[in-house]
Formats: structure tokens, C-alpha cells, sequence
């Protein structure tokens, strides 16, 4: 199993970036995907989420209306989407799969992607 993010990296205030993860060893399309972020000091926190049929929960009020998540199946990634970005969203973002079978809790995570908001 591999989840592997891309797309991180220097941006300035207001400006944006598309965060890519690449999903393999598993049947992606059965998973629930999400975003998750970690900055310097802090703990990682949930930022979005999409389940496998594509419905979205953005569980951060300080990302709503900025961020948005979405996935292709057939490419087996999801994407996040960061709009008018702040030096407060500073962090390594890690991408998630889970799925709860009924039975089993599967778990999976990326090692993630730094991203920095600075001028």
C-alpha cells in the first residue's frame, strides 16, 4: 500500500496550490479519502474529507470556502485544492484512506507534503 502527495512547496499569501496523492496497493475507489495537516508545535488536525462516492465534508472552519477535495477513480488520486492561501496554513498536509468494511478498519497514510505560506 502506497499513498504518495505531491504538489507542496513555497507560496506567498492569496496565491494557491493543488496538492495530488497517488493511491496504489489498494482498491481506492471502496475508500473514504482526507486531508490532514500538521504544523510545527501542533497536532494534526483533519482538514477534508470526501467518501467514496464523492460527497465532501470540509471539517475545518478556518478552510471553508478556500479548500476543496476531490478525487479521480480512475487515475486512483485525490486532489486538494487550496485557494487564497495564509501563512497559517503552513504545514506538512498528509493524505488518509480509510474504510470501516463492517468488519475490519482499514488505515492508510501518505508521509506527506510540506506546505509554506510566506512572503
Amino acid at each position: 500500500v502506497q499513498l504518495v502527495e505531491s504538489g507542496g512547496g513555497l507560496v506567498q499569501p492569496g496565491g494557491s496550490l493543488r496538492l495530488s496523492c497517488a493511491a496504489s496497493g489498494f482498491t481506492f475507489s471502496s475508500f473514504a479519502m482526507s486531508w490532514y495537516r500538521q504544523a510545527p508545535g501542533k497536532e494534526r488536525q483533519l482538514v477534508i474529507s470526501i467518501t467514496s462516492a464523492g460527497g465532501s465534508t470540509n471539517h475545518a472552519d478556518s478552510t471553508k470556502g478556500r479548500f476543496t477535495i476531490s478525487r479521480d477513480n480512475a487515475k486512483n488520486t485525490v486532489f486538494l485544492q487550496m485557494n487564497s492561501l495564509k501563512p497559517e496554513d503552513t504545514a506538512v498536509y498528509y493524505c488518509n484512506a480509510h474504510r470501516y468494511d463492517g468488519r475490519s478498519f482499514d488505515n492508510y497514510w501518505g508521509r506527506g507534503t510540506q506546505v509554506t505560506v510566506s512572503s
